[in-house]
């Protein structure tokens, strides 16, 4: 019987399950949808029983569509910076996952900074004090729950790993827990500090543990038997930077989905001067590795509303109608929730800029599909001043990768070439390269970078990037002034 990894990449908006082989060939996927709820302006939740329900049933598509297999052990890929609580003792869930795009924290924050803790929390963390975030959120999650009940608090892959052992483990990866705001990463250990600045109690949260490790194993979990070991949980952010195979320092990747994520591996622990985080990007053997990221809150998210808006098929033909554009046009800054990397405004706003009655449909589509690109090079353009090495080898992944008229513009926009790679699982393949460490199926690092991995290099072409750009900025900074009711008298 064939053997394989199965590895669960739980998203925003879906949860996947795919077999990989030993050889690291992709056997068979299966997916289900998550909600988003937004109860109101700037909130963002979801349903912590959905989302384990969803990875059931991407578990069962998955293992349906493939061959039959042993499963030799589970790997976990997750959606960042969400949270939830849920009851110690029953596994019941006491309230939502508050998702890594609410806001709904931002009035904590602001206090926070007013109060001159940032400089502080940037320094143990490689954070900025934003609603991004879990900190503040895990205390809004706490104040919220009824006397009387032992609580549990966790990242996603927390939760799942919680589900998966019928709540015998309580654990995190460490590249989770670098996105909490309660670790400090050069101890790589919970805060007492920072737990008691963001009024969280540190009994409620995981253990945290390498990446590749053994996270407990599989209990009255259907379809799956029980007794197989989680052997590996990761951020699908930095699983996806693994899977790659970026692990010379300067490498880096551009994960493309809601939102976008620019990571490149770093030497050694540099915590950042501004716009930037520095986080730990996996743990294996009790050593870190970490990375500079930027994150950015609204990406190809901006693609269907534009579709809708426009009145269009979908996205292909957004990107069609962009591809046709004159030169000039507007400026879109897709500031639905504020503006993560390089800016951190909270309050900035979405809008388009500098639209005139010869403004065409086309240069409004370029000018959306324009902005994902725009706000990498932004990312990168601060990640290079603060890098000690130059931008090495960049990959491409996630859904939106695979349009090459949308990787064209970001190797254009960046001058450096771009590697389109051609599994957009890339999340799910890092997280089974680690679990695989783990069950000794690859013996070293130098095992994984030699994995085949089929790509499409784009070379940047002679463009009108420049002028482009100087659109963006003017948009960028009529998106960050303070409107006339925030602006003092």
């Amino acid at each position: 019987m064939t053997t394989a990894i199965l590895a669960i990449d739980q998203g925003t908006t879906n949860s996947k399950a795919v077999l990989v082989s030993t050889a690291g060939e992709i056997l068979s996927r299966g997916s289900s949808p998550v909600g988003i709820e937004h109860p109101q302006p700037g909130w963002v939740e979801q349903s912590p029983s959905r989302i384990w329900d969803s990875v059931q049933e991407a578990i069962a598509a998955c293992l349906h569509a493939g061959p039959e297999v042993d499963v030799l052990g589970i790997a976990i890929s997750n959606q960042r910076e969400s949270v939830t609580i849920w009851d110690a003792a029953t596994g019941r869930p006491l309230g939502p996952v508050v998702s890594w795009q609410c806001r709904r924290s931002a009035p904590a924050c602001t206090e926070l900074v007013l109060a001159g803790h940032a400089p502080r929390v940037q320094a143990l963390t490689g954070l900025p004090i934003d609603p991004m975030f879990p900190g503040p959120k895990m205390k809004w999650l706490l104040e919220r729950v009824p006397p009387g009940h032992e609580v549990r608090l966790g990242t996603i892959d927390a939760w799942l790993i919680h589900c998966l052992t019928n709540g015998a483990i309580h654990a995190c990866d460490a590249s989770n827990a670098a996105r909490s705001q309660l670790y400090d990463l050069n101890r790589q250990a919970w805060s007492d500090e920072l737990c008691d600045l963001f009024g969280v109690s540190k009994s409620a949260l995981p253990e945290v543990r390498d990446s590749a490790s053994r996270f407990g194993v599989t209990r009255n979990v259907p379809g799956l038997r029980d007794g197989i070991p989680i052997a590996a949980a990761i951020g699908d952010s930095h699983a996806a930077l693994f899977g790659h195979g970026a692990f010379r320092p300067g490498d880096g990747k551009v994960t493309f989905g809601t939102g976008s994520s620019v990571m490149t591996t770093l030497p050694r622990f540099i915590a950042p001067e501004q716009g930037i985080t520095t986080t730990i990007a996996w743990s294996i053997d009790g050593r870190p590795t970490y990375a500079f990221e930027g994150n950015i809150l609204v990406s190809a998210a901006a693609l269907p509303w534009m579709v809708e808006m426009l009145g269009l098929a979908d996205v292909q033909a957004l990107t069609d109608l962009a591809a046709t554009a004159e030169p000039g046009g507007p400026g879109f800054v897709p500031a639905f929730v504020g503006l993560g990397a390089p800016y951190w405004q909270s309050d900035a706003r979405a809008l388009f800029s500098g639209i005139t009655f010869n403004t065409t449909r086309a240069q409004m589509a370029r000018a959306v599909t324009d902005s994902m690109a725009f706000q990498v090079h932004d990312v990168f353009k601060v990640m290079s001043a603060q890098s000690p090495t130059p931008l090495g080898r960049l990959y491409a992944d996630g859904g939106p990768s695979r349009n090459t008229f949308l990787m064209q513009c970001v190797a254009d926009t960046l001058n450096h070439a771009v590697t389109q790679c051609d599994a957009p699982e890339a999340s799910a393949l890092g997280a089974a390269y680690l679990a695989g460490l783990s069950l000794g199926v690859w013996p070293d690092l130098a095992a994984i970078a030699a994995l085949p991995r089929p790509g499409n290099p784009i070379a940047p072409r002679v463009s009108d990037a420049t002028d482009r750009l100087q659109v963006w900025r003017d948009a960028i900074y009529r998106s960050t002034v303070p409107g006339p009711s925030t602006m003092s008298e």
